[in-house]
Order: C-alpha cells, then sequence, then structure tokens
C-alpha cells in the first residue's frame, strides 16, 4: 500500500483496489447509487458552484491535501488507508501480543460489522441533517467550511463502506445498501443513533453539532483505529486526520458567535446584544447545555457488556491505548464512575471493563472543556463578567445512568414541577431558537459577514478573507 493515492480510476483508492476486480466492481455497482444520493441528500441548490475545497491526496501527514475549486459532484471520494507501521502488534484485550488481524475472524463478524455499520451511518445522517444551511450561510468562508464537512463525511461513508464490500462479503453489500437507505429524522427508517436524528436548524447549532458532536466522533475513531482488525484501524487513523478540520471549524465558529457578543456589549454597553443583531452569551450557554448533554449519550450507557466484550476481543480500544499505565487487559483494575445517591452523587469504583465507555466519556468532557476555556478567555479579554459552562454530566441524559434523573446544569437533583418550571433557563426555548432563525440570511459577498458573528482572524489555506471560496 502506498502513501500517495491513484487517481485514474473510478474510485480513487491506496488499496491497489484494481488488483480485485470483484469488489472494484461491487464499489463501482455502488457508486452511482451514492451519487443518487448525493444528489438528493447532499448540500440543496449548490451542486453546481465551484468550490475551493480540499481533496485527499496522499496519506502522508506532510502535504496530504490539495486545494482548489471544484463542483461538488465532481469531487473525488475515495478510499484511503494509513500507512502501515511494520509488524503491528495488537496492543489490548485477551488478544494482546498477537500480531493484528488482516482479515476478520470467523467468530468476530458480527460484532465487526455492527461497530463498522454504526460508524458508517453517522457519516451520510450529519450530510442529512445539514443539507440546507448553505441558504443562510453567515459568509462565503463558511458555506465553503460547511461544504468541505459534507464531502469530508461522504468520504468516511465510503471508507467503511469499503470495509464492509471488502470484508463481509454478501452482508456487507447489503448493510452498503441499508445505509443509502436510511434517513436522518426519518420516522420510519432513521438513523441509528439519536443525536443523528435530531435537527440542525442554524449556524449556532452546525457550529455547536461540529464541536460537541463530531467530538465525539474523534473518541469513537480513535478507539477504533486501536482496533486488532488492522484495515479498520488505518481507515480511522486517516479519518481522524480529515476529522480535525470539523472541529476547528465548530471550536472556531462558536468562538465567533461569542466574539461578535462581547464586541457588541462593549461597543453599545449593554447587555441586550439582541436588539444589534448578536447572540447573547445566556442563549449559547443553553445550546452548549442541548449540544454538550445530547452528544455525552452517544457514548452509551455506563456499564455496557457490549463495550466490554469489544475490548477483550480487540475490537475496540480505549482512548490512545498504548499511552495509559496499566495492563491493558483490565482483569483486576477497577475505574471510579459517578453514580445517583440519595439526593445527590457519589463515585464509586467498578470493574474498569464494564465502565469502558465511562471511561471514553471521560476522556471527552476533559477535551470538551479544553475548548470551554478557551471559549472563556474571549470573553475574558473582553474584559465581560460571564463564563460558559459544561453542565454536570446528568443533565438532560436520554440513556444510561442517568436517563431517569432530573436535575439542574449545576448537578442538583430536581423534581419534575421544578424542572418544567425552570428548564426554559437550561436549555434553549422555542422563542431563542426562533431568534436564532431570523438571523439566519445568507451574506453571499466575498468579505462579507452576518451581524452576529465575527469575521475568523485567518483564511483557508492562506488566503485572504475576501477571497472567493464559492463561486456564486
Amino acid at each position: 500500500m502506498s502513501a500517495t493515492v491513484s487517481y485514474n480510476e473510478l474510485i480513487p483508492n491506496n488499496v491497489n483496489l484494481a488488483s480485485d476486480r470483484r469488489l472494484q466492481r461491487a464499489l463501482e455497482e455502488w457508486h452511482p447509487k451514492f451519487m443518487t444520493w448525493w444528489n438528493v441528500e447532499g448540500p440543496g441548490y449548490y451542486q453546481d458552484r465551484e468550490v475551493y475545497l480540499r481533496t485527499a491526496i496522499s496519506v502522508d501527514k506532510n502535504g496530504w491535501a490539495h486545494f482548489d475549486h471544484v463542483r461538488m459532484p465532481d469531487y473525488r471520494w475515495g478510499i484511503f488507508l494509513a500507512e502501515q507501521d511494520g509488524e503491528n502488534k495488537i496492543n489490548f484485550g485477551d488478544h494482546k501480543g498477537e500480531a493484528v488481524w488482516k482479515e476478520v475472524p470467523g467468530e468476530y463478524r458480527g460484532p465487526l460489522r455492527r461497530l463498522i455499520v454504526t460508524q458508517g451511518d453517522t457519516e451520510p445522517a450529519s450530510v442529512e441533517q445539514q443539507r440546507l444551511l448553505a441558504a443562510t450561510a453567515p459568509s462565503l468562508m463558511d458555506m465553503r467550511n460547511l461544504f468541505q464537512v459534507n464531502v469530508e463525511e461522504a468520504r468516511h461513508l465510503w471508507a467503511m463502506v469499503y470495509l464492509l464490500m471488502a470484508h463481509f462479503g454478501r452482508d456487507g453489500r447489503e448493510e452498503a445498501e441499508e445505509l443509502l437507505q436510511r434517513r436522518s429524522g426519518d420516522p420510519d427508517k432513521p438513523r441509528i443513533l439519536g443525536a443523528f436524528n435530531e435537527k440542525t436548524p442554524d449556524w449556532l447549532s452546525f457550529y455547536m453539532f461540529t464541536f460537541f458532536t463530531d467530538r465525539d466522533g474523534k473518541y469513537q475513531l480513535a478507539s477504533l483505529a486501536e482496533s486488532a482488525f488492522d484495515p479498520l484501524a488505518r481507515t480511522c487513523q486517516f479519518m481522524l486526520t480529515e476529522e480535525a478540520h470539523h472541529m476547528y471549524v465548530g471550536e472556531t465558529g462558536v468562538a465567533r458567535v461569542i466574539q461578535r457578543a462581547c464586541d457588541v456589549m462593549r461597543e453599545k454597553k449593554t447587555d441586550d446584544v439582541r436588539t444589534f443583531g448578536a447572540i447573547d452569551l445566556p442563549t449559547i450557554q443553553k445550546y452548549v447545555n442541548f449540544h454538550f448533554s445530547v452528544s455525552e449519550d452517544l457514548f452509551g450507557a455506563e456499564q455496557s457488556t457490549n463495550a466490554a466484550n469489544y475490548f477483550t476481543l480487540g475490537l475496540k480500544g480505549r482512548f490512545q491505548e498504548a499511552m495509559l499505565k496499566d495492563d491493558h487487559q483490565l482483569k483486576d483494575d477497577s475505574y471510579a464512575v459517578l453514580r445517583r445517591a440519595d439526593d445527590g452523587f457519589s463515585r464509586i469504583e467498578l470493574p474498569a471493563l464494564t465502565v469502558i465507555n465511562e471511561r471514553l466519556r471521560d476522556d471527552y468532557i476533559t477535551d470538551c472543556q479544553r475548548g470551554v476555556d478557551r471559549w472563556n478567555k474571549v470573553i475574558a479579554d473582553a474584559g465581560i463578567d460571564f463564563k460558559l459552562t459544561l453542565p454536570h454530566r446528568a443533565f438532560h441524559r436520554k440513556i444510561g445512568e442517568f436517563s431517569d434523573v432530573l436535575c439542574t446544569p449545576e448537578g442538583r437533583i430536581v423534581h419534575g414541577d421544578e424542572w418544567d418550571r425552570e428548564v426554559h433557563h437550561w436549555l434553549p426555548t422555542e422563542a431563542d431558537r426562533e431568534y436564532v432563525r431570523s438571523l439566519m440570511v445568507q451574506c453571499k459577498e466575498p468579505g462579507q459577514y452576518a451581524s452576529w458573528v465575527a469575521p475568523p482572524r485567518i483564511g483557508i489555506n492562506n488566503q485572504a478573507l475576501d477571497f472567493p471560496y464559492v463561486k456564486m
């Protein structure tokens, strides 16, 4: 396998696809079905526009992407696996120390297929959730960033479909078809995970989604990148390279909304920034509360037999598994997790193997907090006395230990009547959402930015802020 991608084929790849004619034909037959899905469910009304996109041309970390204007239907989606590092060994579980698997062991076909399908299903789902956002883009640069996220999520779909078709035979081909048939929010054939059936109706929601929900994707991909199944591990390693940009779009997007609110507060000497077409900090906090809590649920239940089995079998590891200081088998280890206790919460020690999900959620929360700290620096630098916070992990949960717990963002347990009375302070109301939607007006001139968001500090790939990122 080469670091350089072959582009003389219908499906760009670095897996020597031409050497397996049966697999190549199967993927080429899936290609027009994918294009039909993209043209219907991809970004609406902008398929003929030239967009300044980056395209993967190598899996080498140095200079792996090429930037140019391209129509999205002409984007070169493909199949890229990270380079092999010699004779890799399995880092964890019962098979620790053995050689990684090039093919799927027969007894693990079912669980591995479920992992790949669940990951694969999130990729087209986010495209479907975001397909109408370009109509209200706050700038051409933001519109371009949206399209970049969309085409890369679609490429990640290709990555999972390749694994399904290459290693799971007829079952894999059928699963690949199903990935194009489910739809985000469809009452009859919804996407597998709940967060990917939520609407993304505005750009503040999009920024929050790419910060919080794509960050969940980072941790899921990082866990799969530890897998004993080498093709899956190397596929996810390269996907993480692209995923980093999606989180950057979210973090800098929210930071720009915050910056604009702070600028208005200082210039107009008022907290009522809505009068001047900005989004107030308390509303931003409500959006943080909602998107963080919804994304937390994507990690699953705190105690999980499935997660324990995936780890023991070597299918899915922990975040940065090789850097952890334990035996990587967890037969006798414990891990502290939060539990409901009387009128509050307490930490208890549980067998580490049973709470793999919770450890990953802890890593995720720590990472989210670093981003929130950077947002708070924007506020502090503006001299404004306000601090954004992540809500308590039990707040607004639908899955796991806290699914039947009502508590405030600060972690105080409340009864239903108090929740109903106060929830409008904690989560976006319909009035909040309506106000945010009222600001969503497309800015389509180079260098033009909406009233509710500050311009970015730098352009993309060293281009100017008024560069024509989308040729309208």
